[in-house]
């Protein structure tokens, strides 16, 4: 535990596996109050609840708008750090075969969540505080099948950027997180062996990124030495773009 974020909280959008139970886990380690959200995986927030001193889940369905503000409200009048991490996954799916209601489902959960996320954050986030979004890599390489969640994510990276010049002038800095492959579950679930090892072959760094390696970089946006860092997308990536 490094102390920097002690007093702080933190809310985190889908923080009970992968990437988001990352998070959770360095940003409390760092001395973080975090709350967060999760869907359907109960089991696994209690675990997380379990691991993590000072970490606490609240099931939130954020497809349903007001669903969004309930889980920020658990963080009362001391909201400090808001990490918009949840997402909608989706297989990828030429442009001809999309669905409106497939439109409906990526976009309420990616886009307009994290919308109502940030303006809850904008109204009621304390000074000098921290809004960090995720994204992906893919919004620097469209990928043919993608455009639902790269759509989705783009509107994510422009949103923060207007909250980054918009909530400057109290101190609150806004910016992205764009991981590349990194090693979960869902990414092991929705790809086969030979487009992982594919995948860590094309990146510089010869690996896959771990989902501590993409905690590592809120860590350092929501911590103090990020302070002088807004209104920027940080490829988290080994260099693969």
């Amino acid at each position: 535990m490094t102390g920097t974020l002690t007093g702080k909280t933190a809310v985190v959008t889908g923080g009970s596996r992968g990437i988001g139970r990352a998070i959770v886990e360095r940003l409390a380690s760092d001395g973080a109050r975090v709350i967060f959200g999760y869907l359907s995986r109960g089991d696994e927030a209690r675990a997380v609840e379990a691991a993590v001193p000072g970490a606490r889940g609240v099931r939130a369905d954020l497809a349903e708008p007001a669903a969004v503000e309930a889980l920020l409200g658990h963080a009362g009048d001391e909201l400090d750090i808001l990490v918009a991490n949840a997402a909608a996954s989706f297989r990828a799916t030429p442009i001809a075969e999309i669905t409106e209601a497939d439109y409906e489902r990526i976009f309420a959960v990616n886009a307009r969540a994290t919308f109502l996320a940030i303006r809850y954050a904008a109204r009621h986030m304390r000074d000098n505080g921290r809004i960090i979004t995720v994204s992906t890599l893919n919004t620097a390489r469209q990928p043919p099948g993608g455009s639902l969640y790269v759509g989705s994510k783009g509107a994510v990276e422009q949103f923060t950027a207007v909250a980054a010049r918009e909530l400057g002038a109290r101190g609150i800095t806004a910016n992205v997180v764009s991981p590349g492959a990194t090693d979960t579950e869902l990414l092991r679930s929705t790809n086969p062996p030979e487009a992982l090892e594919a995948a860590a072959n094309r990146t510089p760094l010869g690996r896959l990124g771990q989902p501590a390696d993409i905690a590592a970089v809120v860590a350092f946006l929501a911590g103090p030495d990020g302070g002088w860092v807004t209104g920027q997308n940080l490829h988290a990536d080994g260099g693969i773009t």
